[in-house]
């Protein structure tokens, strides 16, 4: 059956292609000579020279980009930047298109918008409370085996959907070598850690050396199986995955790298470029999106990103709900948005091309899994499904179910908890009360009104005991 237009995948001709590299790339000889260093690509491919000439004022996005404001729209984007820093890279201005910037993504990602300022009221500062579960500056703490090790607070550019807002660009507290031997010395004095992300800011923002200092110190600890590196280079100065750098994270393996691209416009000549060095380098590579309106809150863009992603071997790991942070109310959608958006995925491609769609709960609560129901119902022996199709059907459980030579004591298990030096730890949460070797039957909110009733009825009657 012949597919409809309106149906087909939006790929474009290569004759469209070629006019869209050649349109950019015009775009870069313009940028340099604005910036008196000639038609020199040499200049423009300097990672070094893309942030010493990274554009931090509207002027000079106007100058530069052939932009133009009107001064009452100036007036109010001076005080957007007074509270947000403005902060571009010439690659990733480059890319935006100067025709319709209005309602182009690059544009909307990289330059302040008016709405900014627009605070709602349920705006937090620190939406993901990451200073409250930090139990030495520079390390969140939240999830039981892996920390979050904030390395940097320098970025290429400024996202404008940032959730860390409140820190990004901020000179006063970017780490210093005596904060980060801290955090080491912590995640050294936590058995339990087994994975390490490093964070910020852009990690790659960091010198070479420094960069294989951090990593040797992570790796000299014994329990620490993983290190995970969170950048967004790739996307908006893909130049700095640079051979120096890629001999430098072959050294220390087993390192992950997540990239942030948001768009299908990102992936560009250059930053495919800089996604093959790592993944040729034998580094694993995902990609953690955020849902922005205006953007990408569109099932064929999404579906068009992820198909680029993993044709450049990286694989789609999160789709995030916009957070809660301050001056980002216009970028957030309905969680609806998402879910229509995985619905358009789920079935519609590969597996291992669909993302996890996660809201990171207010107040510190971690990522949780948002995604469409699949499982209709259940009885004592039977389940019902429906499939992306709408397809209903079921599934017979077992009639008879044993867990045959468990007697549910871990501590002591000789059988098939043979984990060859694995560690067994307490559980914690919803696994705590599904777990046979926890005598837990429920948890309770610290503050339950019904508790602390419970609580002070127990004392008054204490007072009265003879």
């Amino acid at each position: 059956m012949p597919i409809k237009q309106s149906e087909a995948s939006p790929a474009a001709t290569p004759t469209k292609t070629k006019k869209k590299i050649q349109g950019i790339r015009q775009r870069q000889m313009r940028i340099t000579e604005k910036l008196g260093s000639g038609d020199d690509h040499k200049s423009w491919k300097d990672w070094f020279w893309q942030m010493r000439h990274a554009i931090r004022t509207v002027e000079q996005f106007e100058t530069l980009s052939g932009i133009k404001f009107s001064q009452q729209e100036k007036d109010k984007l001076l005080k957007v930047t007074e509270k947000f820093p403005l902060s571009i890279t010439p690659y990733y201005l480059s890319l935006i298109d100067t025709e319709n910037y209005k309602t182009d993504p690059i544009f909307t990602q990289a330059f302040p918008s008016i709405e900014e300022l627009n605070m709602d009221r349920c705006d937090i500062l620190d939406p993901l409370s990451e200073d409250k579960d930090s139990p030495v500056p520079g390390i969140t703490h939240r999830y039981p085996d892996r920390v979050l090790f904030h390395i940097s607070n320098t970025c290429a550019m400024y996202c404008r959907h940032c959730t860390r807002k409140r820190k990004v660009g901020d000179m006063d507290t970017i780490p210093g070598r005596s904060a980060i031997k801290k955090g080491i010395a912590y995640i050294k004095a936590n058995p339990r850690v087994r994975d390490v992300l490093l964070s910020g800011g852009d990690p790659f923002l960091l010198s070479d050396e420094y960069i294989d200092w951090i990593l040797g110190e992570l790796g000299k600890i014994d329990h620490v199986e993983v290190i995970r590196i969170g950048t967004r280079t790739p996307v908006v100065m893909p130049y700095r995955i640079t051979e120096d750098l890629i001999k430098v994270l072959k050294k220390h393996h087993p390192v992950w790298i997540n990239t942030h691209f948001n768009h299908p416009r990102e992936l560009t000549s250059s930053s495919k470029e800089a996604l093959a060095r790592l993944a040729d380098a034998g580094i694993p590579l995902g990609n953690q999106s955020v849902l922005l309106a205006g953007v990408n809150d569109c099932p064929r863009i999404m579906k068009r990103l992820v198909h680029l992603l993993v044709a450049n071997r990286v694989r789609p790991y999160y789709l995030y709900q916009c957070d809660l942070s301050e001056g980002l109310s216009h970028f957030r959608t309905p969680v609806g948005k998402g879910i229509e958006i995985i619905e358009s995925l789920i079935g519609h491609t590969s597996g291992f091309s669909v993302p996890t769609y996660v809201i990171d709960a207010p107040g510190g609560g971690g990522k949780i899994p948002v995604m469409p129901y699949y499982l209709i119902s259940l009885s004592t022996n039977k389940v019902v499904l429906r499939n992306y199709e709408g397809v209903i059907t079921t599934y017979q459980e077992p009639d008879s179910y044993k867990q045959y030579f468990c007697d549910r004591k871990c501590s002591t298990c000789d059988l098939q908890l043979n984990l060859d030096g694995g560690a067994e730890y307490n559980s914690e949460g919803i696994f705590k009360l599904l777990s046979d070797f926890d005598e837990t039957i429920a948890l309770t909110p610290e503050h339950n009104e019904r508790h602390i009733r419970r609580r002070k009825a127990k004392k008054q009657r204490g007072n009265f005991d003879i």
